[in-house]
């Protein structure tokens, strides 16, 4: 098992590491100059490693800085932050209200609350609210606590709920330890054919067997939001991870990726 991204490196200052995602914003607003006139018809769905990587996930952290450069994006173009996280924890690390939120791979939509601008593109201005994985939740908790209990012999192993989905850890884990922790998942899904196994970076992702995933998702929104078919509409998506590349497959239709 190998990590599915370059070694870390870490950033020499947080205001190096946030002046390279304004020049992507900066980017992104020169290439929409071609839609000019369109009356704003452009959607603009980013995807961005919020935070520097930390040995502990739970340490995550959202500098002010970065918020104030998510709100600005998000004042001009309907904005989804997309996350193998659980949705709320994901707000509650963001905490912008405006913006259209995604957890689980995908499998958790839930846009604005009613009475957001962007709301009047959604059919009944209601907020958007969508899991289709909701009947695998019972599932979801019994093999998370199988994997505590499975993995709780190899140090640094974490294992996190993220509803509908769980996700373990092992940026902590010793590399020469990292196949017996996979085996050890393996080996707890042996039992649950509806549940497969996705590697992230340097994270083991379980999830229902259900088609979705990052791609489906952000096509979700485009269509609640009635961009879908659109040829005034230039949607962006931004990610890093090896599970980004399901959004990178739908990009050879309509959106951009970086």
């Amino acid at each position: 098992m190998k990590a599915s991204s370059p070694t870390h490196v870490k950033a020499s200052s947080l205001s190096s590491w946030t002046t390279k995602l304004h020049g992507c914003v900066k980017y992104v607003r020169a290439d929409n100059e071609r839609f000019k006139g369109e009356e704003n018809r452009d959607v603009l769905r980013l995807r961005w490693d919020l935070s520097p990587i930390v040995e502990d996930p739970d340490r995550a952290f959202m500098s002010d800085a970065m918020r104030t450069v998510v709100r600005k994006v998000a004042r001009y173009f309907p904005t989804a932050i997309v996350s193998g996280r659980c949705r709320d924890k994901v707000y509650n690390f963001v905490k912008l209200a405006e913006l259209y939120y995604a957890g689980s791979h995908g499998m958790d939509i839930k846009g604005p609350s009613k009475g957001h601008r962007y709301n009047k593109y959604n059919k009944g201005s209601r907020a958007i609210l969508f899991q289709p994985a909701s009947e695998f939740l019972p599932m979801i908790e019994e093999v998370y606590e199988e994997l505590i209990e499975k993995t709780k012999s190899t140090p640094g192993a974490k294992v996190e709920n993220n509803k509908f989905c769980l996700s373990v850890h092992y940026r902590r884990v010793d590399e020469m330890k990292w196949s017996g922790l996979a085996e050890q998942v393996r080996s707890v899904l042996k039992a649950y054919p509806k549940l497969r196994l996705t590697q992230g970076r340097k994270v083991l992702e379980i999830r229902p067997t259900i088609k979705w995933d990052k791609g489906k998702a952000l096509e979700f929104l485009l269509e609640s939001l009635g961009f879908a078919d659109c040829n005034d509409v230039l949607p962006v998506y931004i990610g890093d991870d090896r599970t980004d590349e399901d959004a990178f497959k739908v990009q050879e239709t309509c959106f951009h990726t970086v």
